[in-house]
């Protein structure tokens, strides 16, 4: 069943000791009897800590990458054996800045997934459109090939651990924001080819927006009918900002 969920992905920020001082603070902080599923993405160095302190809350650890292969001679990269065992069950992949920077293919995201998968892992699944994109008007086509690319050879059974998250490239870090009848028009956009190759799952997928969410937009992006959460980037390092974000849904 689709469910509501607020994901902070914190990108290359907080050492050990800000980690572990936010974490205590949300804790506090955390708004009671919100239907909602709260996921905090630390750095790989704090996984760790932070499934330490959360173990008995209702907020969940994610991971922001993983590698492909089972394990072997990949100096500096994480196995999903290696997350699973530190109690991390649910990991960030296809990322616009690992898309972008890390020149991450759709071939080796399907890996990726299918990895992740067999480690009965849960997947936040990112697709997203450049600038360029929504300017010559191909902005669904490229998020079509992004998820029938890397998403598409999986069985039913598979979409109940995948959750999409719609980040416009181009509202990411920029301060720029899709408005919300834009959010909402990729959004179903999104479902609508899940269930044109998958049927009536689609309407079990949750599917959140990511780029440049904040406490003064939530509630307007939170509120249109095929947006089922965010992916907050720069407003989940702030505790204030956090928790505001997730009464807005």
């Amino acid at each position: 069943m689709r469910h509501k969920i607020i994901a902070g992905n914190w990108k290359m920020h907080k050492n050990a000791q800000e980690t572990g001082s936010f974490l205590n603070d949300l804790i506090n902080e955390m708004p009671e009897g919100k239907e909602v599923e709260v996921i905090v993405a630390p750095a790989f160095t704090n996984l760790m800590l932070a499934t330490q302190i959360l173990e008995d809350t209702n907020v969940a650890v994610a991971a922001q990458n993983m590698h492909q292969a089972e394990g072997g001679a990949f100096t500096g990269e994480i196995s999903a054996d290696m997350l699973t065992s530190i109690g991390v069950q649910t990991v960030i992949l296809g990322h616009s800045e690992r898309r972008q920077y890390f020149k991450e293919t759709p071939a080796l995201l399907a890996n990726k997934v299918d990895t992740a998968l067999r480690h009965k892992m849960r997947v936040i699944f990112c697709v997203g459109e450049e600038l360029k994109d929504r300017k010559s008007k191909q902005f669904q086509n490229v998020v079509f090939y992004q998820l029938k690319d890397s998403l598409f050879h999986l069985p039913k059974e598979a979409w109940e651990h995948i959750v999409i998250a719609y980040e416009p490239v181009w509202a990411i870090g920029t301060g720029e924001t899709a408005t919300p009848e834009q959010a909402q028009e990729m959004h179903q956009f999104i479902r609508e080819q899940i269930a044109h190759h998958y049927g009536n799952l689609a309407d079990n997928v949750t599917i959140l927006y990511g780029g440049s969410v904040k406490p003064d937009n939530a509630k307007t992006i939170f509120s249109q009918p095929d947006v089922d959460g965010g992916l907050v980037g720069g407003a989940a390092l702030n505790v204030a900002d956090f928790t505001a974000i997730i009464n807005a849904i």
